[in-house]
Formats: C-alpha cells, sequence, structure tokens
C-alpha cells in the first residue's frame, strides 16, 4: 500500500506542475477573463481519463504488479494532480455505465452545488477571521 501510496504522490507532484504550467500558459495566450487554464485542464483531464480508464479496465488485464502501480500513478497520481475533475467525471460515467441514473445526477448535482457552496462559505469564513 505504501508503494501505491508513493506513486500517487510522484505523479500528483508532475501532474499539479503541469496544471500550473498550463494555467499560466492559458493565460499568457487568452487573458484571464476566463479561468481557461481550469477549463483546459479539467477538458483534457477528463479526456486521457477516459483513454487510461478503458486501457487499464478493459485492455491490458491490470492485475497486482508493475501496471498497477503504473495506474496509480497515471490515473491517481498525474491526472488527480492536474485535475481531480477528471476523477470526478470518471465516477459519474460509471455510474452511468451501471444505469444508476438518479445516483448519478445526484452525485453530479450534489457535487457541483456543494462544493461551490463549501468554497463560498469558506471565503466567507475565512475573511471574517483574518
Amino acid at each position: 500500500m505504501f508503494g501505491y501510496a508513493i506513486s500517487a504522490a510522484l505523479g500528483g507532484a508532475i501532474g499539479a506542475a503541469l496544471r500550473y504550467i498550463t494555467t499560466q500558459v492559458a493565460a499568457n495566450i487568452w487573458g484571464s477573463a476566463l479561468p481557461y487554464g481550469t477549463l483546459i485542464v479539467n477538458i483534457l483531464g477528463s479526456f486521457l481519463m477516459g483513454i487510461l480508464f478503458v486501457l487499464f479496465a478493459e485492455r491490458l488485464n491490470v492485475g497486482q504488479g508493475m501496471s498497477e502501480y503504473l495506474r496509480v500513478f497515471l490515473m491517481t497520481g498525474i491526472l488527480g494532480g492536474f485535475t481531480t475533475f477528471s476523477a470526478f467525471s470518471l465516477d459519474a460515467w460509471q455510474m452511468i455505465e451501471r444505469q444508476a441514473y438518479i445516483g448519478a445526477l445526484s452525485y453530479i448535482a450534489f457535487s457541483f452545488l456543494l462544493s461551490i457552496s463549501a468554497l463560498i462559505l469558506a471565503i466567507y469564513i475565512t475573511r471574517s477571521v483574518t
């Protein structure tokens, strides 16, 4: 288990660095009127998560061993550091694929509404304390 955590951590550092670079380049190209960098990493991360999911779950017969470390490094680490939206997208898709439509819609709605609400609440609380 510790080895998997190290794989995720190393990948996460790479993903976070890639996210930073992407957002800076996007801001330099298109400005900051919209969070273009975040939009790019969320879309690209979700797209890459879809590719890796099919490869690891359906094509490569991943079991315990080196390929499992690679899966954790790429999916949890790099893409998790690059964007957690990719993990959210995969979770939602897996629920839809299981035909858990109400659960999937609830998950999507609650994720957006509660996450944004939590962010707003944290901003107000932090601003009132400092």
